[in-house]
């Protein structure tokens, strides 16, 4: 399989039906990202294709693929319980077509709060560690930490891709949570991004460095915990 040429796959979520996924992978990955996208845009978001595309310059393979009501062109997100069951059958997914590598699980904002509630509720069989491109820990202006609440059942290593000016998760509620998880999180914090990690013209960076800077932060923090 040639990198930057995804592989269109189908992924049965058991009731909600298959799914579509893409499979982006390089000649020789040492681990693969099980992928999930945001709330509001699906797999093929330029977000999610740029993020997929780094990782496989950086020897990781992915594994995108659509939650159900994006599957079927809904507007609202599943609830919890179709969610992870599609979590765990993309997980699955990757298993089977890296049997030896070892996997990472999460995904962009809502996709990584629905990986992460997954492994709180059963560990995901083959997942070394969670990585959330944007954990949402609040909606908009209603700061809390009680999205994070589950995070406590959760054994495994977890990096948290955070901006610094995201809506969605303040800095001052952001930190005290990963220092709570103590040595099993990681957080990086991404000055003056967003929850869609954009920087603003003034910040005197692009986006697209702070896409290198980000990609950069799960390559290494990936290569410490995949073994």
């Amino acid at each position: 399989m040639k990198a930057n040429s995804p592989q269109q796959l189908t992924i049965e979520t058991g009731k909600s039906g298959a799914v579509s996924a893409l499979l982006l992978a390089p000649d020789a990955p040492r681990v693969c990202y099980v992928f999930a996208h945001g709330a509001g845009a699906g797999m093929t978001h330029s977000f999610m294709e740029a993020f997929a595309n780094g990782l496989s310059e950086r020897g990781i393979a992915s594994l995108r693929y659509q939650f159900p009501y994006m599957e079927k062109a809904g507007k609202r997100p599943d609830p919890p319980p179709i969610a992870q069951a599609a979590v765990r059958a993309a997980v699955a997914k990757a298993a089977e077509l890296f049997p030896r590598l070892g996997l990472i699980a999460g995904g962009k904002s809502f996709g990584g709060r629905m990986s992460s509630q997954a492994q709180a509720a059963a560990p995901l069989p083959g997942v070394r560690g969670l990585a959330f491109v944007g954990f949402p820990l609040h909606p908009a202006g209603k700061p809390s930490a009680d999205r994070a609440e589950h995070l406590v059942k959760i054994e495994c290593p977890m990096l948290f891709l955070q901006g610094t000016r995201d809506a969605l998760a303040e800095v001052k509620l952001i930190e005290p949570v990963t220092q709570r998880l103590g040595n099993r999180a990681t957080l990086h914090l991404v000055d003056g991004a967003d929850h869609s990690f954009h920087v603003l013209a003034r910040s005197g960076r692009s986006d697209r460095e702070v896409m290198t800077e980000i990609l950069d932060a799960f390559a290494t923090w990936a290569d410490l915990i995949a073994g």
